[in-house]
């Protein structure tokens, strides 16, 4: 399925808003990190979920769930070099 622009600004924003939420580092985002965060999650996590399954990114459930994974993974790289918050 193809996202619009708005979309995937608002797909990323939920889903790097949630990661922040998991990973303690709310306080600290707002919502034009929560939505780099989760776009860049987004690309980070269809990578790593491309290793595995044949198209990760194939209905908006997935794709949330891939975006929110990246997200996370990205969340604690950043917490490994900035010291973890929680």
């Amino acid at each position: 399925m193809k996202w619009g622009f708005i979309g995937w600004i608002v797909l990323g924003g939920l889903a790097g808003w949630i990661a922040s939420k998991i990973k303690g580092r709310d306080a600290q985002m707002g919502i034009g990190l929560n939505i780099i965060v989760g776009i860049i999650g987004g690309l980070l996590g269809g990578w790593i979920l491309g290793l595995f399954l044949d198209d990760p990114m194939s209905n908006i459930f997935m794709s949330f769930i891939t975006c929110l994974i990246g997200a996370v993974v990205l969340l604690t790289i950043v917490n490994l070099f900035t010291g973890s918050r929680r």
